[in-house]
């Protein structure tokens, strides 16, 4: 039986991209436990809790960085832990994006190397539109380590989107942005999601911008409920 989406079952709004089964994980101690959760195709799907109540880990699990302790999880259609690495490692070049609460861009480089190396290794190219859409095109060829946090945050996101990713996993991703700012990239996030018919899963503890999304839900006290 399919799980529930905000217009009913999975199937009527999509092929289901992202989908996690009772989902549990534990550190030092328990994080949650028998999470159910599914992405359909065009969908952007936001949660938000507390620090420590396991967002993060959550996304890190559904973004095959993190095999969960219990559960599985399927990405586009695929039980990706149950892939070899190689296999893994093609998924997460050419079908995933990643954005990191911290931007783990290249130091020494500039902004547009950055991107550049992106694009080489997912094999599309870098949108000069998006830079311009971003405000960062004046300084795309200055070092990283010259550019304000706000601006490397949105050199990390179009770095991003440079890959034409299908799945795009978000932590924080406005968390250095300016109001502006961040309804900009969302804005770019969910048409890029709208383009490609793919799927958004964000983590945030902004509840303005996980209100933009399809569906919203709160991570606590080990469970996973739907607030919106």
């Amino acid at each position: 039986m399919p799980l529930e989406t905000p217009l009913g079952p999975a199937t009527s709004v999509g092929p289901i991209l992202i989908e996690g089964r009772g989902l549990g994980h534990a550190f030092e101690y328990p994080l949650f436990d028998n999470i159910d959760l599914a992405i359909a195709s065009g969908e952007k799907v936001a949660v938000v809790g507390v620090s420590g109540s396991g967002k993060s880990t959550l996304l890190h699990i559904l973004a095959t960085m993190l095999p969960p302790k219990a559960g599985r999880v399927k990405l586009l259609g695929q039980d990706i832990y149950a892939l070899s690495p190689k296999e893994q490692l093609a998924i997460r070049r050419y079908e995933i994006g990643i954005i990191f609460q911290f931007h783990y861009l290249f130091k020494g480089m500039t902004g547009a190397e950055n991107l550049e190396i992106a694009a080489l290794l997912a094999e599309t190219s870098v949108d000069r539109a998006l830079l311009e859409r971003f405000g960062i095109a004046d300084v795309i060829d200055q070092r990283v380590t010259e550019l304000s946090g706000g601006q490397q945050q949105r050199v990390s996101i179009a770095r991003v989107l440079s890959k034409n990713p299908r799945l795009i996993f978000a932590d924080e991703p406005t968390g250095n942005l300016d109001d502006e700012t961040a309804h900009i990239v969302m804005d770019a996030l969910f048409d890029h999601v709208d383009r490609v018919q793919g799927a958004l899963f964000l983590v945030t503890h902004d509840e303005r911008i996980a209100e933009t999304c399809d569906r919203v839900y709160r991570l606590e006290e080990r469970r996973l409920e739907r607030v919106w």
